[in-house]
């Protein structure tokens, strides 16, 4: 094998080891999957779910317990939408997948503007489906591929576009209480899941209803945090770090945090404390 080859594998390997170590970490960290699980993996044909699926399928190997990965795809009818990509590819790999086909995309054009973008309204619509397949068909999780970067961007929209401080969690269980959302990505780099994409050579199937949009308000963000990160290398790191080292006492949200009760509690420190005194000069 010549240099430039091995010098080739021993990236790919390296890559791939850095996927598979940050997937098994967040599963862990969030007990994403449990045994007897049925995981319901949403694909897209995008580079993150189809990445998401691969490294579940190589860690489901030799993980410590049993579970079954369903690959579910949301056909939305898309004009010009290759129907057989999925199904070619999900029949080479051998596993079990459904094609759910649901005409959103009329409604979404018919709904919205053409100036006005599309992803709200074709998120909760797609969710509502999901939603729905998964408790028709039994899947206790629904898996998606969102990673470290969507849930940093997440983050400053919700500051930014909507008063809230909050963002994507790895782990979440519905509104209704039907469905347990997992990312398995969470702690997974868009250019590690990019480059790992291109390795593959994915059968990547763009989205052309709101990827085509270029005034997104996420988009903004996204650049946004790319020219942070190339004047100061690793701000993105250090902010996801700091989701997970939450401080509530120095926030000012008084439902997370009781300062009412802090401020009692040091009143009647000072009253007994008084007390003591008092008490030892008799």
């Amino acid at each position: 094998m010549a240099i430039a080859q091995r010098k080739e594998k021993y990236n790919y390997d390296k890559l791939q080891k850095r996927l598979r170590r940050n997937v098994g970490r967040a599963i862990a960290d969030f007990n994403m999957i449990e045994a007897g699980d049925r995981v319901m993996v949403c694909l897209s044909g995008g580079a993150d779910s189809y990445t998401m699926l691969d490294i579940l399928q190589s860690l489901q190997r030799n993980a410590p317990v049993d579970f079954e990965l369903i690959a579910v795809n949301l056909d939305q009818k898309q004009p010009g939408f290759p129907e057989h990509v999925l199904p070619d590819y999900l029949d080479a790999l051998g596993i079990e997948f459904h094609i759910i086909e649901e005409d959103t995309y009329s409604v979404v054009k018919r709904v919205i503007p053409e100036n006005k973008t599309y992803c709200g309204l074709c998120s909760r619509l797609r969710r509502g489906i999901i939603y729905r397949f998964a408790k028709e068909q039994g899947y206790t999780k629904i898996a998606l591929g969102h990673h470290r970067d969507d849930i940093i961007e997440t983050l400053f929209l919700n500051m930014f576009y909507g008063g809230k401080l909050k963002s994507m969690p790895a782990k979440l269980l519905s509104d209704d209480g039907e469905n347990v959302v997992i990312r398995p990505l969470a702690y997974c780099a868009e250019t590690d899941i990019k480059a790992y994409a291109e390795e593959k050579a994915f059968p990547i199937i763009p989205c052309t209803l709101c990827g085509s949009q270029d005034n997104l308000q996420r988009q903004a963000i996204k650049q946004m945090l790319i020219d942070w990160d190339k004047q100061k290398p690793g701000r993105s790191e250090t902010i996801f770090t700091s989701i997970q080292n939450i401080v509530p006492s120095h926030l000012l949200d008084t439902e997370v945090f009781d300062f009412k009760k802090l401020g009692e509690t040091h009143r009647e420190k000072s009253v007994n404390s008084d007390a003591w005194l008092l008490g030892s000069q008799d």
